[in-house]
């Protein structure tokens, strides 16, 4: 009579060492993904300066191999992860409740996120190439190769937002912590995607000077509206200072190997390409190109419009939060930009300035809405591996 009870306990033993196994193994990878998104991140940092200040001399200079080292990496932790899941369901000969299954891989929501979304970077690797090869140099991050690519990466620390949240509890200090870093690439990937409407700026004024913050109020929010009150603040912390570190990262670099630098020759080419006008707007702002505008001043005016978001609680109203952060975007970019030696002569008058914010509104009202829908779909797709591990 006590061979089935004690069956029964020795099978409850087992499934809750492996709940165990699987949370551990969830939250290692969990670090282990930031890392390597931190890495791609400061790669991607290297190879735009790279682009701009020496050229594309191939596929294997040093910015390249540092970011691919660090979408390998993604690539073996977000897929092994999804093997290993896959593998283990399939020797219980049953698919978990609450499970993915894609490509007859098994596993949480967010490593299949991770998974494929990493895969759609590894698969721009060689377009870009051949696109390098087709049409030559580019310092442009709108080239589709490029956009592809960091759509992917983000995807990737998108889904970084709801593993932190499929492997810690909510209350936990390691969730905040996970969530903010997270939340701090997906930022970063989405803020380098924005850089080229500085040329637009420059070169057409008028409504097309404010590009940034019209695009930065639709996108940026999507990062920001997550979490405590307060991680808008320490995710814009988190960005400046892993910007800072990839600045040096790039600069000890460049000290170190010397390149040999082709952008003249290029520039001379097209004036209006660019290189040329990246180089350009470098030479009078006095400041390295391909590094952000505005400098270490608009470094500090960046926490304006995220102190305004915080004050208006996104999480209770993200739309209105949105709204006021898109204003103070909006004003930050006039004054840090607009007085700027490249930038001032292209500050547009009234007018086109009122349009502009019109739209960046409508942007942001677009913005708002997105940021509060993806944070509910987070928590509502983030189940405790726990739950389908234990079924």
């Amino acid at each position: 009579m006590s061979s089935a009870p004690t069956a029964l306990l020795g099978r409850s033993t087992a499934s809750a060492a492996a709940r165990v196994e699987s949370l551990g193994l969830y939250r290692a990878a969990l670090w282990v993904l930031l890392a390597a998104n931190l890495l791609v991140g400061w790669g991607v940092q290297w190879d735009i300066q790279w682009h701009v200040q020496i050229g594309r001399d191939s596929f294997w200079i040093p910015p390249h191999l540092m970011t691919y080292a660090g979408v390998t990496i993604a690539v073996l932790i977000s897929f092994g992860v999804l093997a290993r899941d896959t593998l283990r369901h399939l020797v219980a000969g049953r698919r978990p409740a609450g499970a993915t299954r894609i490509f007859r891989l098994t596993g949480t929501p967010g490593f299949h996120l991770a998974a494929w979304g990493i895969a759609l970077t590894v698969l721009a690797a060689p377009i870009d190439d051949l696109w390098h090869r087709l049409f030559g140099l580019d310092v442009t991050l709108w080239s589709p190769p490029h956009l592809l690519g960091l759509f992917g990466v983000a995807i990737n620390t998108l889904a970084c937002l709801l593993i932190a949240r499929e492997a810690y509890p909510a209350p936990s200090w390691a969730r905040y912590v996970g969530l903010v870093i997270a939340a701090s690439l997906f930022y970063g990937s989405l803020a380098i995607a924005l850089r080229p409407s500085g040329r637009l700026a420059y070169l057409y004024g008028r409504i097309w000077f404010y590009t940034y913050p019209v695009l930065g109020a639709l996108l940026l929010p999507l990062a920001l509206v997550t979490g405590r009150r307060s991680a808008p603040l320490v995710v814009l912390i988190l960005v400046i200072a892993a910007g800072m570190v990839g600045a040096s990262i790039a600069r000890v670099g460049f000290a170190i190997l010397q390149p040999v630098s082709v952008i003249q020759e290029e520039a001379a080419k097209d004036p209006t390409s660019p290189i040329a006008v990246s180089d350009e707007i470098a030479r009078k702002n006095r400041s390295t190109p391909g590094g952000p505008v505005g400098g270490n001043f608009g470094r500090l005016l960046a926490f304006a419009p995220v102190v305004l978001l915080v004050a208006l609680d996104p999480r209770r109203r993200p739309v209105a939060a949105t709204l006021v952060y898109a204003v103070g975007l909006f004003a930050v970019w006039g004054v840090t930009i607009g007085r700027t030696p490249a930038f001032q002569p292209m500050v547009p008058a009234s007018g086109p300035t009122a349009a502009a914010l019109l739209i960046t509104l409508a942007m942001a009202l677009v913005g708002g809405g997105a940021a509060h829908w993806l944070a509910n779909s987070l928590t509502r797709a983030a189940g405790s591996p726990a739950e389908w591990n234990a079924r």
